[in-house]
């Protein structure tokens, strides 16, 4: 009781409290690529940054609003192709490159994949934050549900959990299409080794 307490505490001060709000923009200088629109959360963001609110019974309504939001965002394959180069994904999934102020503008941002996810059963350097996804394809099949769902996904995971930790690669544009169309190929392709 009293951590749920100190919670909605923490909340209401950053959100009403201008020493804190100055702090924060105070502390974050636009450098290089990053600029102070990274510290302005979107609706979905505000919406998780209080976790009282977001899980509770009250929070229902809102929280499907946030996802069907999220859905509605999801642009699908401009040429009707899904599924890329599985070697290609391998290098994305490998790679926390990009996106960060000591990038220049057009360096190739990777995905990140196994800071969270088990992918390659012969990786031995993985986080656990995510679910494993060693044998996705094999395991699930690979029909159309099972794509249009992989695609959703990797392009807006707030689509199916409002706060899910995983980032959207597509809204902020960490990945473009044809890279997610190969870290599609690397969870789905029959020949990837997360399939073997």
């Amino acid at each position: 009781m009293l951590q749920v307490f100190l919670q909605n505490v923490a909340v209401a001060q950053q959100k009403n409290d201008p020493k804190f709000n100055k702090m924060m923009s105070d502390s974050f200088k636009a450098e290089c690529i990053a600029g102070l629109d990274r510290i302005q959360q979107d609706e979905t963001q505000k919406f998780c940054s209080d976790p009282v609110f977001a899980n509770s019974k009250r929070g229902e309504k809102m929280r499907d609003k946030i996802q069907k939001m999220n859905m509605d965002s999801i642009k699908q394959s401009s040429n009707g192709k899904y599924i890329g180069d599985w070697k290609k994904g391998e290098a994305i999934a490998q790679s926390g490159r990009g996106a960060t102020w000591t990038d220049k503008a057009d360096t190739v941002i990777g995905g990140g994949c196994y800071n969270c996810h088990q992918i390659d059963p012969k990786e031995i350097s993985y986080g656990n934050i995510g679910s494993s996804l060693t044998g996705y394809g094999k395991l699930r099949g690979y029909s159309n549900k099972v794509v249009t769902y992989m695609w959703n996904r990797i392009n807006n995971s707030k689509e199916y959990n409002a706060c899910s930790n995983m980032p959207r690669f597509a809204h902020f544009k960490l990945l473009n299409e044809q890279q997610i169309q190969d870290v599609m190929a690397l969870l789905l392709d029959p020949e990837s080794p997360v399939n073997k």
